[in-house]
């Protein structure tokens, strides 16, 4: 009995129950204080911080328990070599616990990030968020082995003059591939297109069949595939027909001479109402003007914009609108020109040759 006590009353035996009801302690202030953290984020416009909670409640409590470790090493009764060492496996596995606790977090805003509309309709930014948190935790892995190799004694100055001079060189090396992160970046945030868009990048016409980390391709009409890198990309004007709210409608009309000026207003005011009576018309603007007196012709200039987006509806739009100018022009008894040239013969003699010239030596 007397062995018991004293085993139970053993410095170890303390510790040991001293850190099980710090962990256990914690754990139960995360569950109390978590629903009342939840209705002050009901309050609030964020969205993650309950996550937040939920994802770090592991690693909190832990950390708790090794704080109360720490707390209670006076209490062991151990040499100071010892104590020095059981410092060091704190301080360790305090470094390794926050850096837990900033992975649990960096996942929960990433995750929270990927689930916004502007993430969902763009794949780009979806990897990019991927990107940077694995940069971010490859920094903080960094940060966290030099904070520990300082807690253990080691002179880490000249290991952090080492990685300066190693990252000067990576980036230097990896110049044009950085330059393309950013182009990748940039268009990201200002999304001059999407994949599926048809657009003109320079000389290239197309659809944007994929948005990559390194590199845009477009698909064009000639059923090619053109590799675009992003850094060039971002730097380029990028021209989206996808963007377009309306398609223009612009042609020029020919009549024939001998069109009298009746026929003409008949023709003309015919052909703005046809336009205006199109069920997918802008009626804001709509131009049917008698242009000119051309060589071969009478010009009829017409321009109005058609509310579509979609290519193939709108040449089939033009197509019927076309059609109905064709039996407008020929119900009024008009017709289209085509060039042509009038000889005009002034008589069949054959004209006198001009006088000769004569100079002397």
């Amino acid at each position: 009995m007397d062995e018991a006590v004293a085993t139970l009353r053993s410095p170890y035996v303390v510790v040991t129950g001293l850190v099980i009801g710090a962990f256990i302690a914690s754990r139960l202030a995360l569950a109390i204080l978590r629903p009342l953290i939840v209705r002050a984020a009901r309050r609030s416009s964020w969205e993650w911080d309950d996550l937040v909670i939920g994802a770090v409640a592991t690693p909190v409590s832990l950390l708790v328990a090794v704080q109360a470790l720490r707390a209670s090493l006076p209490w062991l009764p151990i040499d100071a070599r010892g104590l020095g060492t059981v410092s060091s496996v704190i301080a360790v596995l305090t470094t390794a616990l926050v850096m837990w606790i900033v992975f649990r977090t960096i996942d929960v805003v990433v995750g929270v990030m990927a689930t916004r509309p502007w993430a969902i309709e763009r794949p780009a930014s979806r990897s990019l968020l991927s990107i940077a948190s694995r940069v971010a935790k490859v920094v903080i892995v960094i940060l966290a082995v030099i904070v520990v190799l300082a807690q253990l004694g080691v002179s880490v100055a000249s290991l952090i003059a080492g990685l300066g001079i190693g990252g000067l060189a990576i980036a230097l090396a990896a110049q044009k591939t950085v330059e393309n992160l950013f182009g990748t970046m940039s268009i990201a945030v200002d999304q001059p297109m999407r994949e599926g868009d048809f657009v003109k990048v320079g000389d290239h016409l197309g659809t944007v069949e994929a948005i990559g980390l390194r590199s845009t391709r477009i698909r064009t009409l000639d059923r090619t595939l053109v590799t675009i890198a992003n850094g060039q990309l971002a730097d380029q004007r990028v021209e989206s027909y996808t963007a377009r709210d309306r398609i223009r409608l612009a042609c020029e009309l020919r009549l024939r001479y001998g069109t009298t000026a009746a026929q003409m207003r008949e023709v003309l005011e015919q052909l703005e109402a046809t336009l205006r009576a199109h069920p997918r018309i802008w009626p804001d603007t709509v131009v049917v003007r008698f242009k000119g007196l051309g060589a071969t012709s009478l010009e009829i200039e017409v321009m109005a914009w058609f509310q579509t987006s979609d290519w193939g509806e709108f040449q089939l739009i033009r197509q019927n609108v076309l059609l109905e100018f064709m039996e407008i022009v020929e119900s009024r008894g008009s017709g289209f020109a085509f060039p042509t040239q009038t000889v005009h013969v002034v008589n069949g003699a054959k004209a006198p040759a001009p006088p000769r010239s004569t100079h002397s030596a």
